[in-house]
């Protein structure tokens, strides 16, 4: 009997157990085979903790110390997070940031579900009108903006030129504490091409033979929609929340454009968090304080997918989970 078969027969208090050892040469062949696998991945293992996991901790470690990016960082406990609280301006971009996405997310996910159902009907010419609804969402964010810019400027703006034909007063848009977060959202509805064509992807999806039975049963388009559609597309539905809660978290490039133009925001009314983490990390050189910012803004967004995904269980459907 040669040493790759042998049975090494071990004794317990009660009872007896054989275990066979595994081959020599097969052990040998399953450390190379992870070696050889290990070193496939090698570029995303070192990408991955090079800028995930390092940046990660060095932010959750910054943010316990009094960090100028320059020196050493002295470390000061929790008086950075203290400050955050203490800090009107915090509160201030906290209440935006809120603001526009307790809005901004309903209206743009409700928006880009009824556009996809409207170019999901088969009209004449709806290859031309998906395309017209997707080319904005391909142009590049600053660009975008500055065209805002230029359409909602409240002395020679587009749209208000249209609305003094109508005998309407147009609103200072962008220039008013009143109408410039409602502006943001606004702007925020110009780029619903690329949920909407997720949305569609889905569409496409729904069994034919669902429809079928419901008319059949008598179903209106109502009903059609309530629980043969949107049970259908629901997995699709909560993919596109969470990419649009994740923007509206974060959102700063339209933000940063405009502040920056002729026609800027009225004060701190379009100050929105990550801008704010920007300014005190970028131009106040406070790393420490910006750190505590980008630490906590880590913690309430995943505290908000742990909840979205914690309830998608009631109210999202998977087929493979029915059968």
């Amino acid at each position: 009997m040669t040493t790759e078969t042998t049975t090494i027969e071990t004794m317990f208090a009660g009872g007896r157990m054989a275990q066979r050892v595994p081959p020599r040469s097969s052990r040998a062949a399953d450390r190379r085979r992870a070696r050889v696998g290990l070193l496939f991945i090698s570029p995303w293992l070192i990408g991955f903790f090079a800028f995930f996991v390092y940046p990660f901790l060095a932010t959750l470690y910054y943010s316990f110390t009094n960090f100028g990016g320059v020196g050493a960082a002295k470390w000061v406990g929790l008086a950075n997070y203290e400050a955050l609280f203490r800090d009107p301006l915090f509160k201030t971009s906290v209440f935006n940031t809120f603001y526009y996405t307790a809005i901004e997310l309903p209206v743009a996910t409700a928006s880009a579900l009824g556009l996809a159902l409207l170019l999901n009907m088969n009209v004449k010419g709806r290859a031309i009108y998906r395309t017209i609804f997707y080319i904005p969402s391909i142009v590049p964010l600053v660009a975008s903006s500055l065209i805002f810019v230029w359409m909602f400027n409240p002395v020679s703006g587009i749209v208000n030129d249209l609305l003094s034909g109508l005998h309407i007063p147009g609103p200072e848009w962008f220039f008013s504490i009143t109408w410039s977060k409602p502006s943001f959202i606004l702007l925020g509805l110009w780029g619903l091409g690329q949920p909407m064509v997720i949305y569609l992807a889905g569409l496409q999806g729904v069994p034919k033979d669902m429809y079928e039975v419901a008319n059949l049963d008598g179903a209106g388009p109502w009903q059609r929609l309530r629980y043969v559609t949107l049970p259908m597309i629901s997995p699709v539905i909560l993919f596109n929340v969470i990419l649009q809660l994740v923007a509206c978290i974060s959102y700063f490039t339209q933000a940063q454009v405009i502040e920056g133009t002729d026609i800027g925001g009225p004060g701190t009314s379009t100050w929105f968090y990550v801008q704010y983490l920007y300014e005190q990390a970028f131009q106040f050189l406070k790393f420490g304080y910006s750190s505590a910012m980008a630490f906590l803004l880590f913690v309430v967004s995943a505290a908000i997918m742990v909840v979205l995904f914690k309830s998608s269980s009631r109210w999202i459907y998977y087929a493979s989970e029915q059968q």
